[in-house]
């Protein structure tokens, strides 16, 4: 299923929409993770304005003017990519990706947590290739695989 949506540049007002999507996207993808660490609401919006918006260039996908999902990229790092649980499976996840190659297009790495077999299969699936395993830093501090894809 495919759905008009486009994908621009974060703009501030933003913040809401982007950090309630990324929550409900984790609860969702992962929820006895999420109840494992235990962190508030209002610990992912500190995280998401003093690290990720500070450390990244933030894009978000609209369909309808409304946020549906969003990447943050440093250089040829995508440090997050997720989609709102009742948009994905239409695309904007690869197309999120090949926006991504646009910006760095010879080589894109990330890490994925190992637990995250969807995200692990969606990588796999758009030519991503497992190189590393080890333990992601705090607040996670779980088994991680770093993914990288390069131009052939």
């Amino acid at each position: 299923m495919s759905e008009n949506f486009a994908i621009r540049e974060y703009r501030q007002e933003d913040f809401d929409a982007v950090t309630i999507l990324w929550r409900v996207a984790r609860e969702r993808s992962l929820p006895e993770f999420q109840r494992e660490k235990g962190h508030f609401f209002f610990e992912d919006q500190g995280y998401f304005r003093d690290h990720i918006l500070k450390n990244n260039k933030v894009w978000v996908v609209e369909i309808d003017k409304r946020v549906v999902a969003f990447m943050a990229m440093a250089g040829e790092f995508i440090d997050q990519l997720y989609i709102h649980p009742d948009h994905q499976r239409r695309g904007m996840g690869k197309s999120l990706l090949d926006f991504a190659r646009m910006q760095s297009p010879n080589h894109l790495w990330l890490y994925t947590l190992r637990i995250n077999v969807n995200a692990c299969a969606f990588y796999e699936k758009n030519g991503f290739v497992a190189e590393k395993f080890g333990i992601s830093p705090a607040p996670e501090l779980a088994p991680d695989v770093e993914y990288h894809w390069r131009r052939k």
